[in-house]
């Protein structure tokens, strides 16, 4: 696609900016971030460090579940191997933001990640077998039911060795075990905010019958104040 000369003007005005001052323009344009401004950039940052932790190589494979506009994905684009970062993301407009406010020119040129809009939770679109997956807030506004393709899509995708990291939420006496059907919260198709709760027993027992174990893990690179994250890996 050709570009005019006032978009390559854009475009290196863009590079020159701070990346705070490119998530302003996220909102001035009223891309929703996924979690707060102030913290947009550090968060970004975590979810890099989390999977430096489980082993992140520059050239492991990676899927990045839900990966709204960015906040994680443009650090790992960075830091991965061209071709090895895919996400995906339901929402065309808050990745396509992200893309056009976040990236610098040239990066997709230089890394090509590759992304899908699908909202199945299918992983097998890319037609890799992916080393790492991110699932960063899915699981707290997910159903039962997409829970379980997403581990069936872990099965399916995986590296013997893959790990996938997601958080999630647990059920208080006033917050109970979501039992429902639906994606609750932001998305695609809502603007309503909202997020649900699993029990750790639920989660094990799911990933038992998939050959999965599950464990919570702690630490400041996880530390997501409210949600608990969870490694998920083949038994044994």
């Amino acid at each position: 696609m050709a570009v005019g000369l006032a978009g390559l003007a854009a475009r290196k005005e863009l590079a020159m900016e701070s990346f705070g001052e490119r998530v302003a323009r996220l909102q001035a344009e009223q891309i929703y971030l996924g979690g707060f401004a102030e913290n947009f950039e550090s968060g970004g940052r975590k979810q890099l460090i989390a999977l430096l932790r489980e082993g992140l190589y520059p050239h492991s494979r990676m899927l990045d579940i839900g990966c709204g506009c960015l906040r994680g994905g443009y650090w790992l684009i960075h830091f991965l191997d061209a071709g090895c970062y895919c996400g995906i993301e339901p929402n065309a407009a808050m990745l396509e933001g992200g893309v056009r406010f976040l990236l610098e020119p040239g990066l997709v040129e230089l890394k090509k990640p590759r992304f899908d809009h699908n909202e199945g939770f299918d992983f097998t679109v890319f037609g890799e077998k992916f080393d790492f997956f991110l699932a960063r807030s899915i699981w707290s506004h997910a159903s039962k039911g997409q829970i379980q393709r997403m581990l069936d899509g872990f099965v399916c995708t995986a590296q013997p060795a893959a790990v996938m990291l997601t958080s999630y939420l647990r059920p208080t006496l006033f917050k109970w075990d979501y039992q429902g059907a639906n994606w609750v919260g932001r998305c695609h198709t809502s603007n309503v905010l909202g997020f649900v709760h699993h029990s750790l027993s639920w989660i094990r027992r799911e990933c038992a019958e998939r050959g999965l174990v599950a464990e919570e893990i702690k630490g400041k690179a996880y530390n997501d104040f409210t949600q608990t994250w969870l490694r998920i890996s083949r038994r044994g």
